[in-house]
């Protein structure tokens, strides 16, 4: 059985869940369930918290893990990165009073409050900073009010609640994070278990079919060429000829997020019988 870390909770918990699930693996339906078999995959999942699931994946202890890059970074695991997910995104920045910071180089000699003390000092040595870090569990935004620290650390979506606390974000981020698949360091890439290449084939399956649509449409053969600039698809469209003399219909891969704008120069094209349909999984 191929063992994995899965987030029981939080931000991360849902959507690991839902992609798993997407990429045909069965998942718990129970919150408090701990363990489930997949035995069809041939897979076993361990419902963990986040924050350690980097360490039981670089003890060795589970062969692969879904956590969030900061989580990773921060344990300091013997364990790597091995596949971006796409969600949970986040960015990780310093933060103090107005004027009182302006580079990390200010930074050196401060009080630095954060909840991920590991990734903190990691960012510090690599500039070559000296700062006492201290630890906090939470509420790292009030640190600065009461005393604790001249510095915070953590991480920041719109920066309204910093703004709220008088603070403003300082230097440049520590680190842009979001979900990933980890294994251990000592374990193979690639090739060594085939549970573990066909896990990344179907999440990269989902990943594209996520970001990609199939796009249908039928349009003149005169203007083929300039219709195919517009979609290539991935290996190349498939075009069949129409029963209507001078037509063909093109069918392609395009980008989801650019849809709505290849249909409308199609359609000034003179392509007509336009459709989008989404893409439940692949393989490419």
């Amino acid at each position: 059985m191929l063992r994995i870390a899965v987030p029981n909770k939080g931000s991360l918990s849902e959507r690991s869940t839902q992609m798993l699930v997407e990429a045909g693996y069965s998942q718990r339906r129970d919150p408090k369930e701990l363990v489930l078999t997949d035995t069809e995959n041939e897979v076993e999942f361990f419902y963990l918290r986040p924050r350690d699931i980097a360490v039981y994946v670089g003890s060795g202890d589970l062969d692969l893990g879904v956590t969030g890059r900061d989580l990773l970074l921060d344990s300091g695991a013997d364990a790597v990165e091995m596949l971006a997910l796409g969600f949970g995104r986040s960015t990780f920045r310093f933060a103090a009073r107005p004027g009182t910071v302006e580079s990390v180089t200010d930074l050196a000699g401060r009080r630095i409050a954060t909840s991920y003390p590991g990734l903190v000092r990691a960012h510090l040595a690599e500039h070559g900073i000296t700062a006492e870090v201290i630890r906090l569990d939470g509420a790292v935004e009030t640190a600065i009010r009461l005393g604790v620290a001249d510095v915070i650390a953590d991480v920041v979506e719109t920066g309204a609640t910093l703004r709220q606390q008088g603070l403003e974000i300082v230097a440049e981020p520590i680190l842009r994070s979001e979900a990933v698949v980890i294994r251990g360091k000592g374990r193979a890439e690639t090739g060594a278990d085939h549970r573990i290449d066909q896990l990344t084939r179907r999440l990269n399956g989902v990943l594209v079919a996520r970001r990609y649509v199939m796009l249908a449409y039928d349009v003149e053969l005169a203007r083929l060429d300039d219709a195919v600039s517009l979609t290539p698809g991935i290996e190349g469209p498939t075009i069949s000829p129409l029963h209507k003399d001078g037509w063909v219909a093109v069918q392609a891969m395009v980008p989801r997020d650019e849809t709505n704008r290849i249909m409308d120069t199609l359609y000034d094209l003179g392509a007509r019988a336009i459709i989008v349909t989404s893409i439940h999984a692949c393989r490419l």
